[in-house]
């Protein structure tokens, strides 16, 4: 397993664009798929994005689809969500995930590492 950290959350207005950035340890970046879930107050822990192993790959909810980017830099063991033109409903916890080898799943079920979260607050 790898240990994930995400940072890049905070608070911003409706329409604005926000990156969040989500750094994993070890030496085996390159052979997780890495996806980014988000959890809003009383909602169950949706799929945002995912990305393959050399980042061909990419696959979006369609909530978000045209306004947000997951992107990777395999050397800098790094995974990347650009945000753009944000809504109050995109409001939520933001969680980095990765499961090891290429997966096409969108369930949370199948991701066996996930990061502590960070808050995306989007104001009216």
């Amino acid at each position: 397993q790898v240990q994930l950290v995400e940072s890049g959350g905070g608070l911003v207005q409706a329409g604005g664009s926000l990156r969040l950035s989500c750094v994993a340890s070890g030496r085996t970046f390159s052979r997780y798929t890495m996806g980014w879930f988000r959890q809003a107050p009383g909602k169950e822990r949706e799929f945002v994005a995912r990305i393959m192993l050399s980042g061909g790959d990419t696959s979006y909810a369609d909530s978000v689809k045209g306004r947000f980017t997951i992107s990777r830099d395999n050397a800098k063991n790094t995974v990347y969500l650009q945000m753009n033109n944000l809504k109050p409903e995109d409001t939520a916890v933001y969680y980095c995930a990765a499961q090891y080898g290429n997966t096409w799943s969108r369930n949370r079920a199948d991701f066996g590492s996930w990061g502590q979260g960070t808050q995306v607050t989007v104001s009216s």
